[in-house]
């Protein structure tokens, strides 16, 4: 892999003395990559003819209103949320840049249903990602919060503890997302989502090497970052173990409702690991992370130098004008 060769090797022993650790963060999409800085968000996507565009937005943060929510364990939540509000947003984005005959393949039925319904306007688009936004947290906690509930109810009689069925449960949540993560990775069109995903890593450890963003410099990186959502997913479901064992109610109807009302407390728990991790590099941490780091493997791909120049190219735009305002 590039992360062993000498080349990346002799960069790191040379820049260990002034690299960084950035707040800059991003996503990968469909031919393209969203990064968010302290102050921009910016994508950068790929057209069908190669030409690069990209869309660059002032970030405007709740926080700065209501100080509160940007707490600790507060703010997991709610960065949680704009995150996901953020990420669909982009991917709309995304899909418009894609051919018209792409974007009918991209757009299920439902996806057709709800814009003839709801209007192509900028009101209806909102009103769509609002809709599109939460469906995919709903289906999220369905999946791997509400199903593993359900099937570790089945072998309640053969448990005989709480802690040991909150044990199971767990397990049983974990087996569901490791599933997911390897029969979504098999697939030609979510690969190729994927190595964006690493050109994105990629990119943000050139910058925090303080490296000249070059695609020679970029593709000797490593691609598994401990602030991944990847990693970050995987923390949910293991916090969940814990924040979850404080439930001692055996009745499978009460347990998904504590479930659904404990779930905040586990987002948040697992955002400050998550920021831990990601802001110190060194034995302890490096530990902490090495899980979530192997989970990336279905979900970082190696990418190729045209992913990489998307990612320089959203990158540059996010960049704040003063060094380090970005220092995480």
């Amino acid at each position: 892999m590039a992360q062993n060769t000498p080349e990346w090797t002799q960069m790191n022993e040379k820049q260990s003395d002034t690299k960084f650790k950035t707040s800059i963060g991003g996503q990968a999409l469909i031919e393209g990559i969203m990064m968010r800085g302290p102050k921009r968000s910016a994508i950068a996507v790929r057209k069908a003819d190669g030409e690069i565009v990209t869309k660059v937005d002032d970030l405007k943060f709740i926080k700065d209103k209501y100080p509160i929510l940007g707490l600790p364990l507060i703010r997991g939540v709610v960065n949680f949320g704009g995150a996901m509000a953020n990420g669909v947003s982009a991917l709309f984005y995304a899909v418009d840049q894609l051919p018209p005959e792409e974007q009918e393949a991209e757009q299920g039925a439902v996806d057709r249903w709800l814009e003839k319904h709801l209007g192509t306007d900028e009101k209806g688009q909102k009103r769509l990602m609002t809709i599109v936004t939460v469906f995919s947290i709903a289906l999220s906690v369905g999946l791997f919060i509400l199903l593993p509930t359900l099937l570790a109810g089945f072998i309640n009689r053969f448990v005989p503890t709480i802690l040991l069925k909150n044990l199971v449960e767990g397990v049983v949540r974990i087996a569901i997302f490791l599933t997911y993560l390897i029969l979504v990775s098999k697939m030609p069109d979510i690969q190729r989502v994927f190595r964006y995903h690493g050109a994105e890593h990629k990119t943000i450890f050139c910058y925090e090497n303080k490296l000249p963003l070059t695609v020679e410099n970029c593709r000797i990186q490593k691609r598994e970052h401990p602030r991944c959502g990847t990693s970050f997913l995987f923390v949910v479901m293991v916090v969940s173990i814990f924040v979850f064992s404080v439930v001692s109610w055996t009745n499978p109807l009460l347990r998904i409702v504590f479930r659904l009302l404990l779930l905040p407390v586990v987002v948040a728990i697992s955002y400050e690991f998550n920021r831990f991790v990601g802001r110190h590099d060194n034995a302890f941490t490096r530990f902490l992370s090495a899980p979530g780091r192997a989970i990336q493997q279905f979900t970082v791909f190696e990418p190729d130098d045209s992913m990489l120049e998307i990612a320089i190219a959203a990158m540059n735009l996010v960049i704040p004008e003063e060094e380090g305002a970005d220092a995480w």
